[in-house]
């Protein structure tokens, strides 16, 4: 079987072409600022990345190493400087809770990981704009946008169903069910039209819209299937485990499957390709380009510049 590998860069040019040329036609300069409080080195990669792609589209961006019992005050500050539209924070800090909390901590109208309750709770429900009148699309978590993303770009998405259902008659799974990606990315998924088995290793959640997605937002179902009974069926198999100790068997996947690659580890067996008719191996460049475009977004919001219903 011929296998078609994807790189994350090819697919995000388009994106940040058009940020770039967005930012020179208008002579705007938003600012991005990113608080560094660990010692992740994935955390440093992503800083790493987020710093090299604004530098190409002209976004200005500040990488601030603070003390993780500094963070909070930082936020703060950043939040009412006039100077700075769009905050950022490379997770983990504390883990569980605190995170959470600092999670919350950022304004809504600088959030462009989209990832305080306001976002969240919208993208759950299914709820796509922050106004009545629809002129302000709601703030997306940039991973989970980039997969979206991935998945329009390689046709996963049927482009005559209308949008909203285009991933209606498509099977999913998602093997990883961090609040950051891993849940919210099945939701938005399931939300989309799509029946998504959500993995982690408390088991298996079933998130879909019902029979014949008639509900607005998506449901989920604890069911007693294992992964190793699910992941056959699935035309798509989306990982993120965050570890360099998981490799998901290649004979438990359906040939012709559609193999996507979030964690910064390879999950994935080497013999990948023998069994996928699409692979992406990883979609960290992507996942920048959604965070300059949520930026862009919420520099217009902060600029009452808004989108034509």
């Amino acid at each position: 079987m011929t296998c078609q590998t994807i790189n994350a860069y090819k697919v995000s040019a388009s994106f940040r072409d058009e940020i770039k040329k967005d930012i020179k036609e208008r002579n705007i300069h938003p600012k991005l600022i990113g608080f560094l409080a660990n010692n992740d080195p994935a955390a440093a990669k992503y800083a790493e990345w987020t710093e090299k792609t604004c530098a190409e589209t002209g976004v200005e961006f500040e990488l601030c190493r603070v003390d993780k019992q500094d963070l909070e005050e930082n936020i703060d500050k950043a939040n009412t400087d006039k100077s700075i539209n769009g905050i950022m924070v490379y997770y983990p800090v504390f883990g569980g809770k605190q995170d959470l909390y600092l999670q919350n901590c950022v304004s809504h109208l600088k959030d462009v990981e989209g990832l305080c309750y306001k976002f969240v709770h919208n993208v759950y429900h299914n709820i796509r704009y922050m106004d009545e009148t629809e002129t302000m699309k709601c703030i997306i978590p940039c991973t989970p946008l980039a997969c979206v993303k991935i998945l329009e770009y390689i046709g996963v998405y049927n482009t005559i169903i209308p949008s909203g259902n285009r991933l209606y008659g498509r099977t999913i799974a998602v093997v990883n069910r961090s609040e950051i990606v891993g849940r919210p990315l099945a939701a938005m998924l399931a939300n989309d039209g799509a029946k998504v088995y959500s993995v982690d290793v408390n088991g298996v959640q079933l998130f879909t819209r019902g029979s014949g997605i008639e509900l607005k937002a998506h449901k989920v179902e604890d069911i007693s299937e294992t992964a190793e009974q699910v992941i056959p069926q699935c035309d798509v198999v989306i990982t993120g485990v965050p570890t360099p100790n998981y490799k998901l068997p290649t004979s438990l996947l359906k040939e012709g499957v559609v193999a996507i690659n979030f964690s910064s580890f390879k999950n994935f067996q080497d013999d990948i390709k023998s069994c996928a008719s699409i692979f992406v191996p990883s979609v960290g460049k992507v996942t920048v380009a959604m965070l300059e475009r949520n930026l862009l977004r919420l520099h217009d919001y902060q600029n009452d510049v808004t989108e034509k219903k």
